[in-house]
């Protein structure tokens, strides 16, 4: 997939272009059924299809106190829109400058630096632009002046609610993954980049990857089963989450902790995704060190034996 930084960017072309818009912050149902609507307008008129997202939630500029834990890092939404066979997607820096166009300075824009946009795809609650100036009313009045087909979508609903982002963040922040996983159309997953820890894992003889999840919505603190993907590699591990309440630190912060069985390399700096196959444990505070140590040990032989 090209990952384009401005619409001038994709290559001249007689042909018309084709887009989908949104923040797309889990690429769940929903959103699926908004892409493909803009993949089969670009196949039925031999057009480009485009995937036009944001590199961060608008509120991170707009409104940074009400910035929504996400559910997909950003390489992972990247992945995921891949997934569904588009080959273009513009990624957009969602900055201040960027925040000031107002919505018909924003789709005027495309249409003139695209050349010959043909359709726009959005959800049909999708706001956009400056103080949400622009929406799907909006779009078909701009869309009967630039001849654009315009497609604003109805949620997709599961068992009688709406899909949404908001609603697969509770389910995953409650621990129902298989609901999360549902309403995603795959299996619920969490990604971050190797970070240095305190090295506590390997005193104890189990070293871990610290994983940055930062901005992450992530499931109830304990011990998990995991699927770990690393460099195109599957691998088995445990995952703790949690604070660690056995360290009494008078600052305790979220740890993302994986340990990955019969693994044994450096890897700081790589990208890990998990899959999560079962909670093995609450997260629990130990009276010592070695009473933590027999648990993990446990811990890692509960896991094995699950992926047996």
């Amino acid at each position: 997939m090209t990952i384009l930084s401005a619409a001038t960017e994709l290559p001249a072309s007689p042909r018309k272009v084709c887009v989908a818009i949104g923040v797309f912050d889990g690429v769940h149902l929903g959103h699926q059924q908004v892409i493909r609507q803009t993949l089969a307008d670009a196949r039925q008129h031999e057009g480009v299809p485009v995937v036009i997202t944001f590199d961060r939630h608008p509120n991170t500029i707009v409104a940074p106190d009400r910035v929504p834990p996400m559910l997909y890092s950003l390489p992972q939404k990247l992945r995921a829109i891949e997934s569904l066979g588009v080959a273009n997607t513009l990624l957009i820096r969602f900055d201040r400058a960027f925040s000031q166009q107002t919505g018909e300075q924003f789709i005027r824009g495309l249409a003139r630096d695209f050349g010959h946009l043909h359709s726009v795809s959005v959800g049909s609650e999708f706001t956009f632009g400056h103080k949400r100036s622009g929406n799907v009313a909006l779009l078909r009045q701009l869309g009967a002046e630039l001849k654009l087909t315009v497609h604003g979508l109805a949620a997709v609903s599961l068992d009688g609610e709406p899909v949404s982002s908001t609603r697969i963040r509770e389910a995953v922040r409650t621990g129902d993954l298989a609901a999360a996983s549902q309403m995603l159309g795959r299996e619920h997953s969490i990604a971050g980049t190797v970070i240095r820890g305190d090295q506590l894992g390997r005193k104890l003889g189990f070293p871990t990857a610290n994983l940055d999840v930062s901005g992450l919505v992530l499931p109830p603190n304990g011990v998990y089963a995991v699927h770990a993907r690393l460099a195109g590699h599957e691998h088995r591990g445990a995952l703790n989450l949690g604070h660690r309440p056995t360290l009494a630190s008078p600052t305790p912060c979220p740890q993302c902790e994986v340990h990955l069985l019969d693994f044994a390399e450096e890897i700081y700096g790589e990208e890990i995704e998990l899959t999560f196959a079962a909670k093995l444990r609450d997260e629990q505070k130990f009276p010592d060190m070695a009473a933590l140590q027999s648990q993990i040990t446990r811990d890692l032989a509960a896991a094995r034996s699950l992926f047996a």
